[in-house]
């Protein structure tokens, strides 16, 4: 079974899986997945509300992994959704900053077609707004959508919204009226063939666009700077962005890290600047392939769940690929949207690197914590359930303020939307080059979640997020 990080995905029939990062009301979420825990089989039942919200009872009562923060009982009656229910069961955790809206209810459908393929519906961007500022910029656009058929691009500003040309309505306006939650609702839901005009300021001018939202596969490494060997002053450094923990990024990676050990990569940049998490055995794997130098005896993680579960604990030893490489120096840059699977990848290096890897650009998310996947298959319900913690080899793992006090050196960058991601230029790619040049930088401030210590730019995702957009913050 599979395992995911933010939301540990386990996409099987019945499944279980972690998860790493936020999800549901927030900010980015994250899966990763290795293989996971057989959970009870659900009993023959209808899918009336009232049985659904019996049936989360009941899961969260046997896999929760802090059960001492549940109520003994808790009368369904006045909640009218059962995400309204688990919501209400796992709020003492919640203000304690154990569990900010990991636990949550999705489809198996739609969840089973990210994960196993990146399909999901919408526009194809990344959206970070301003709420200060009341403004809206495009992070990232992704290819094979329709955004990025129609010339939208990263530092791209949407300056209007419109369901027709006649009626853009400015963004400044939606967000002082409405909060940055209301440019979410004014760019609707994710239904292919869903049409809205955007006004646009950016590189290439002022101009408007109308484009409707459209199924498309997303790609977890570009094809155009996902992967990348940038020449520094003789010095061959690795770079790779990758955008989520998916299937299909594993035969991606392996490309880029294939690629890397042939041209002799001496260090490596890892950009997880905007990436919520996935699947638990991807992340794992982007940790192999960055441990040429490792032994299989080296544990690369630990999974624990509570007591009672114990028997499905894992430790998770290092597996060098083919495409390994053993860099001298590894940069991750990160963000507040840097969750999950992401947090773990981050966290498993430190043992092994030291002071010979930084945490680049900001705080991370905070979620040292995955879920188990129960699926509830005749209502097409799955149940991602916080149950278990990870750790490292030297026992590290209670980051729930971010990584940003854990990892032994960091180095403090914006987020440079004058530049393409990747580009040796913008601000936290070149910062991650001055480390790996033995250059001294400002640390990360520490001591608030990396949610609360962003940039004034936040990736937007709305409150009731498709499992894509928990996956991939700012995503439409």
């Amino acid at each position: 079974m599979i395992r995911r990080w933010r939301d540990f995905g386990a996409l099987l029939a019945l499944a279980a899986t972690l998860a790493g990062c936020g999800g549901g009301g927030g900010s980015s979420g994250g899966t990763i997945a290795s293989s996971s825990p057989t959970p009870t089989p659900s009993p023959a039942a209808t899918c009336s509300l009232r049985a659904r919200q019996d049936w989360a009872f009941g899961v969260l009562n046997e896999w929760y992994l802090f059960p001492e923060t549940l109520p003994a009982t808790l009368d369904p009656s006045p909640y009218a959704t059962v995400g309204d229910y688990i919501d209400a069961l796992t709020a003492t955790a919640r203000s304690q900053g154990k569990d900010r809206f990991f636990t949550y209810l999705t489809s198996i459908k739609e969840e089973d077609a990210y994960y196993n393929s990146g399909s999901t519906a919408g526009f194809g961007f990344r959206l970070s707004t301003d709420a200060a500022q009341k403004r809206a910029f495009v992070a990232e656009s992704f290819e094979g959508a329709p955004a990025s058929a129609a010339g939208m691009d990263r530092g791209d500003e949407i300056l209007a919204i419109g369901e027709t040309p006649g009626s853009l309505r400015a963004v400044s306006d939606i967000i002082a009226a409405q909060g940055t939650g209301g440019v979410s609702d004014a760019l609707g839901p994710s239904t292919p063939g869903l049409t809205r005009t955007l006004r646009l300021s950016g590189p290439s001018g002022t101009r408007e666009v109308t484009i409707s939202k459209a199924d498309y596969a997303l790609q977890p490494v570009s094809s155009r700077y996902g992967a990348k060997i940038i020449d520094e002053g003789g010095r061959k450094i690795g770079y790779v962005n990758l955008r989520t923990f998916i299937t299909t990024a594993d035969s991606q990676l392996k490309t880029a890290f294939g690629q890397f050990q042939a041209a002799g990569v001496t260090d490596v940049i890892v950009d997880l600047r905007y990436n919520g998490g996935g699947l638990v055995a991807t992340a794992q794997l982007l940790g192999d392939l960055l441990g040429r130098a490792r032994f299989a005896s080296e544990v690369q993680n630990r999974t624990t769940f509570r007591p009672e579960k114990s028997s499905n604990n894992e430790t998770r030893y290092f597996q060098p690929q083919g495409q390994s490489v053993a860099p001298m120096r590894i940069a991750f840059i990160g963000t507040g949207a840097t969750a999950s699977a992401s947090e773990l990848t981050i966290n498993s290096q430190i043992p092994y690197y030291q002071q010979n890897m930084a945490l680049v650009g900001a705080n991370t998310y905070g979620k040292p914590v995955g879920q188990v996947a129960i699926d509830r298959s005749e209502c097409d319900d799955r149940l991602r359930v916080i149950a278990f913690a990870t750790r490292n080899a030297s026992g590290g793992g209670d980051y729930f303020t971010g990584l940003a006090g854990t990892v032994p050196v960091t180095c403090q960058a914006g987020d440079d939307f004058s530049h393409p991601l990747g580009d040796p230029q913008e601000a936290s790619t070149r910062q991650a080059l001055d480390f790996i040049e033995g250059k001294s930088c400002t640390p990360i401030p520490t001591g608030q979640t990396g949610q609360a210590l962003a940039a004034k730019r936040q990736l937007l995702t709305p409150a009731r997020a498709t499992t894509a957009q928990r996956e991939v913050p700012g995503l439409f």
